[in-house]
């Protein structure tokens, strides 16, 4: 209760004791009454959180990935976007400068959200699912996606995007914990903690193999339809 909570109080009181000992007012010295309300810390504005995941993830030694970066990709885009693209890990391009998806594939993908509204700029957040380069471009093992699977998950606890577009395996089966290929975990929404997700195939597959754009291009129809509609 705060000290001008607390003096009224002790005044209501002074008057009702007053009328019970037969109306006659009396005047009483006023206590000393400190303020004992509790203030709340303010919670973190997603800019803030997201600075601070920045920071923690480019001081990361939690897995053998560390070692051999360059640089941390944290992830990149507006703190209050309508939807999140979650892919593998950094690539060459992406250790050097220290941002995903700079590389070919970041090029396509770019190509490929434009042709749904989104972009990294404006309205799509794009993040992996290791947050260092694994050595060769090899798949980031499973001790690797669980050591970096806490910032993810702040990530998305902040950013509240309307959906996730998985792309590839490895993004997929990190997020969902499964076991199984984008082949058969594409064409139907799944869950991330409340947020749906969406797997889809990474655009470097597409880069090698023309048979899946099409398969592509109906993920991303379906992905738009989602994040459009109304809530």
């Amino acid at each position: 209760m705060k000290a001008t909570e607390r003096r009224a109080a002790w005044e209501a009181l002074g008057v009702v004791e007053d009328w019970l000992a037969g109306g006659i007012r009396v005047v009483r010295a006023i206590p000393d009454f400190p303020d004992t309300s509790i203030v709340l810390p303010r919670p973190p504005s997603p800019e803030e959180g997201l600075a601070e995941i920045a920071r923690e993830v480019e001081a990361c030694r939690a897995c053998a990935l560390c070692e051999k970066r360059k640089r941390a990709v944290p992830g990149q885009g507006p703190s209050r976007p309508i939807a999140m693209v979650v892919g593998e890990g950094p690539g060459a391009e992406e250790d050097e400068r220290g941002l995903p998806f700079v590389g070919p594939a970041g090029q396509l993908l770019d190509k490929m959200l434009a042709a749904i509204g989104l972009d990294r700029a404006s309205n799509c957040y794009i993040a992996n699912a290791v947050k260092c380069r694994p050595p060769q471009n090899r798949d980031p093992s499973p001790d690797e996606r669980e050591a970096c699977l806490p910032y993810l998950r702040r990530q998305i606890a902040l950013l509240r995007p309307k959906a996730i577009l998985c792309a590839g395996r490895v993004a997929a089966q990190s997020l969902l914990g499964a076991t199984e290929g984008v082949g058969k975990l594409r064409g139907a929404w799944k869950s991330f903690e409340g947020t749906p997700v969406l797997v889809t195939y990474h655009p470097s597959a597409l880069l090698r193999d023309d048979s899946y754009k099409r398969p592509a291009w109906e993920d991303l129809k379906m992905f738009r339809e989602r994040i459009t509609a109304e809530e």
